[in-house]
C-alpha cells in the first residue's frame, strides 16, 4: 500500500502521479500536488490508469511463430537473424522502429546498438510522425533542437496563440493552466485552426484558416511587424543572421488584404490577431501537430520561430516559440538520438560528432550518416531492402500513414520482431517473434516532457509472467551479437549515468543539452530524483547553438495548395480527448469509452445536404489511399468542402 511517486503514461504535459498499489493489480491513481508539470491536476486519461493496468491482452511469454518459447530461444533466434542478415546484406538490410512510449533508458540502449554497433542509422521512431518538423526547424533557426519555453510561461504570457493545437483536449492539463492565467491575469487566447474545436469556445478569437495556409499567415504577420516598426533591430543585429533578401521577400504578397485572401479569414479577424501580436510583448505561440504533420510541416514550425526571433520574443518569461510534444518520452527519445537523422546528445552527422560518439562508446562499427525516416523505411520493407525489422511499443499497422502498404511491407518482412504490452495487435499479427515487455506502472526509468521537465517513472507493480524492461531485452540481443561488454546494465541507474555523461563528454557549452549534475549520480540518488528541468531559460543571453552563436531566420514561402480536381472535399484529422495510441492502453477503460463511442465525420451542412447526409447517418469516406465507413455528425464546426 505504499504510494509511488511517477509519471503519467499519455501525452507531453507529463504529469506528476501518485500511484497506490491495492490487492491484485488494482492501483489507486491521484495527481500528485508536488509535480511542476501539473500540481496536482489529472485529465480523464490520467485519472483512470488505474483501469488499463489489468493482464487483459497482455503478451505475458516469449512467443515464436504462435507458441510460446523460453526467452534464451527467442534471443538467440533474433539474435541470429539479425546477425546473419547483416553478414549476408550489409548493415543498413536491417531497421528499428521505436516509439515515444519508451522510456529515455530504453531509448539510448537501443540507438546504441543501432548506431553504434550494427553500424546503421536505420532506428527511427513514431515520434517522427507528429515532431520531427518541430525538430527540423528548432535546427534550422536555433542550430540545436532546443524547446525555449515551459509550461510557467503560459501564465506569464499576455497573450498566448494556440496554432493548430486541440489543448483543451489533447493537452489538457496544459489548457487548463492557460485558462487559470485568463481568469487571473485577462491574458488574451487566440486559436488558428482550420476546424472549430473545444479549444476554440473559450477563445478570444478564432482563425478557422484554410488547411496548409499557415505560412502565410505567419509571413504576413512578421511583415506587419515590420511596417509597425516592431522589430528588435538590436537583437536581429546582436544575436541573428538573416539570409540575403529575406526582407524584401515580405514585401512581395504580404499585406493584410492578400494574406486574408489566402487563408481565407475576415481580414477585420486577421487585424485583430496581428494588432494583438505587435501590441503584446509578452506572447507564447503554442504549436502541435495541425504545423508539424504536413508536408511542408518544417516551413510552418520556422515562419512560427521567424516572427519571434525577428521580436525578441525569445529567452523572456512569457514570450517564446512552444512545440509541445504528443507522446510522454519524445523528448526524451530526441535527446538520445531515437530519429534517424540524429546522433545521440543533440548531435548530428558531422564527421567530429560521429567520432565523438563513437569514441565514447568504445563503437566497433559508427554509423557515418543519417538512416531511413520513418515512412521511407516502411518502403524499403516492402522493397525488401530492408529484411528484418524490429518494432517497439508502437502499431504502425494503424498509426502510419498509407496503412495498407504498412500492412503489405510487414507482411513481406522476411524477419519482424515486435516488442509489446499487448499480445494481438494490428502489427504483432505480422511478426515472426513476439517478445513480452514491461508496461507502465512495471518499468522503472526516466521521461522528459515537452518543457525539457525530466521526471521518474517508476515501478509500483510487479512484473507479470515472464515480461521484461525494453532496456533488458535490446541488451540481451546485443549481448548476443558480440557485444557483452558494451550492453553489460543491470539496471536502468547504470544507462541514465551513460547517457548523462555523453551529454557532457567534450561538450564545452556548444551544445544547450547537458546533464552535468547527474554523470556521476549514484543508483539512491536516481531512485529519488526529482523532477528538474535541462537548459534553464534557453537563450536568455541571447547565444544560440550555432558556431557564431547567432540564431537564423529561415526564409520560407507559401506554396500553392495541391490541386487534386477529382476531389470534391479536404480531408483533415482530429484526435478525442479519451483515447490514444491506437487504443491499446485507453481501450481497456470502460469509463473512457463514454466520450466518444465511435469515430465520426464532421461535415458542414452545406456539404451534407448535397450528399443527402443527415446527422446519425452511415458515410462512407473515399481518398486516393483508401476507404473507411464513419457515423455523421452534421456540423457548423467545419469549413465547407472540407470534412
Amino acid at each position: 500500500m505504499t504510494q509511488v511517486r511517477t509519471t503519467c503514461a499519455y501525452c507531453g504535459v507529463g504529469c506528476g502521479v501518485l500511484a497506490t498499489p491495492g490487492e491484485g493489480r488494482s492501483v489507486k491513481i491521484t495527481g500528485d500536488p508536488d509535480h511542476p508539470a501539473n500540481f496536482g491536476r489529472l485529465c480523464s486519461k490520467g485519472t483512470h490508469l488505474g483501469e488499463t493496468v489489468g493482464l487483459e491482452g497482455r503478451l505475458l511469454h516469449p512467443m515464436i511463430g504462435n507458441r510460446c518459447a523460453s526467452w534464451d530461444k527467442a534471443l538467440d533466434l533474433v539474435a541470429r537473424k539479425f546477425a546473419k542478415t547483416i553478414a549476408k546484406h550489409g548493415p543498413d538490410s536491417v531497421a528499428f522502429y521505436v516509439s515515444g512510449q519508451l522510456l529515455t533508458e530504453d531509448y539510448y540502449v537501443a540507438n546504441k546498438l543501432m548506431k553504434g554497433f550494427i553500424g546503421s542509422a536505420n532506428i527511427d521512431t513514431n515520434s517522427r510522425l507528429c515532431m520531427s518538423s518541430a525538430v527540423a526547424g528548432n535546427i534550422r533557426a536555433f542550430g540545436e533542437d532546443v524547446v525555449p519555453a515551459n509550461y510557467e510561461d503560459l501564465e506569464l504570457a499576455d497573450l498566448v496563440v494556440l496554432v493548430g493545437s486541440n489543448t483543451a483536449w489533447c493537452h489538457p492539463i496544459a489548457y487548463q493552466r492557460i485558462q487559470a492565467a485568463r481568469a487571473e491575469r485577462g491574458t488574451k487566447l487566440v486559436v488558428i485552426d482550420p476546424r472549430r474545436t473545444e479549444t476554440c469556445e473559450e477563445a478570444d478569437l478564432h482563425l478557422a484558416l484554410k488547411p496548409g495556409t499557415d505560412v502565410a499567415l505567419m509571413n504576413g504577420l512578421l511583415a506587419h511587424c515590420r511596417r509597425a516598426g516592431l522589430l528588435d533591430e538590436d537583437f536581429l543585429a546582436r544575436s541573428v543572421s538573416t539570409p540575403a533578401g529575406f526582407w524584401e521577400a515580405l514585401d512581395d504578397g504580404h499585406d493584410l488584404w492578400t494574406v486574408a485572401k489566402t487563408c481565407d479569414v475576415p481580414p477585420v479577424d486577421l487585424a485583430t490577431f496581428y494588432d494583438w501580436f505587435t501590441s503584446t510583448p509578452r506572447t507564447v505561440t503554442l504549436f502541435s501537430q495541425g504545423i508539424n504533420q504536413s508536408i511542408r510541416g518544417t516551413d510552418q514550425v520556422n515562419a512560427i520561430i521567424n516572427v519571434h526571433l525577428a521580436t525578441g520574443r525569445i529567452g523572456r518569461p512569457g514570450a517564446a516559440p512552444f512545440s509541445i510534444t504528443g507522446q510522454p518520452n519524445a523528448m526524451g527519445g530526441r535527446e538520445v538520438g531515437g530519429l534517424a537523422s540524429t546522433l545521440a546528445a543533440h548531435m548530428d552527422f558531422a564527421p567530429a560528432n560521429v567520432e565523438r560518439v563513437g569514441r565514447y562508446w568504445a563503437a566497433e562499427r559508427m554509423c557515418t550518416k543519417p538512416g531511413l525516416k520513418a515512412v521511407d523505411l516502411f518502403r524499403a520493407v516492402r522493397k525488401g531492402e530492408v529484411k528484418a525489422l524490429w518494432v517497439m511499443a508502437t502499431n504502425p499497422a494503424v498509426s502510419l500513414p498509407n496503412a495498407a502498404r504498412v500492412r503489405d511491407a510487414l507482411a513481406k518482412c522476411e524477419f519482424l520482431v515486435v516488442s509489446d504490452v499487448i499480445a494481438e495487435t494490428d502489427t504483432s499479427r505480422y511478426a515472426h517473434v513476439r517478445l513480452p515487455a514491461a508496461a507502465w506502472g512495471e518499468k522503472d526509468g526516466t521521461v522528459t516532457n515537452s518543457e525539457r521537465l525530466v521526471s521518474r517513472q517508476r515501478a509500483f507493480l510487479p512484473l507479470p509472467g515472464e515480461a521484461k524492461p525494453d532496456w533488458w531485452i535490446v541488451s540481451q540481443v546485443a549481448r548476443r551479437m558480440g557485444w557483452r561488454d558494451a550492453f553489460a546494465y543491470d539496471r536502468p541507474a547504470q544507462i541514465w549515468r551513460e547517457h548523462a555523461g555523453l551529454s557532457t563528454y567534450e561538450n564545452k557549452a556548444e551544445r544547450l543539452f547537458a546533464l552535468p549534475g547527474h554523470t556521476g549520480a549514484g543508483n539512491d540518488v536516481y531512485e529519488t530524483m526529482a523532477p528538474f528541468r535541462w537548459g534553464g531559460r534557453p537563450f536568455a543571453g541571447g547565444r544560440f547553438s550555432t558556431r557564431d552563436g547567432k540564431a537564423g531566420l529561415v526564409r520560407v514561402q507559401q506554396m500553392a495548395p495541391v490541386s487534386r480536381r477529382e476531389w470534391p472535399l479536404n480531408l483533415n484529422t482530429g484526435r478525442y480527448r479519451d483515447q490514444w495510441h491506437t487504443m491499446t492502453r485507453t481501450g481497456l477503460s470502460p469509463k473512457l469509452a463514454r466520450h466518444r463511442q465511435e469515430p465520426l465525420v464532421e461535415v458542414h451542412p452545406a456539404d451534407a445536404e448535397p450528399a443527402g447526409l443527415n446527422n446519425g447517418d452511415l458515410a462512407q469516406v473515399v481518398t486516393a489511399n483508401g476507404a473507411s465507413l464513419f457515423r455523421v455528425a452534421v456540423t457548423e464546426s467545419q469549413r465547407r468542402g472540407e470534412i
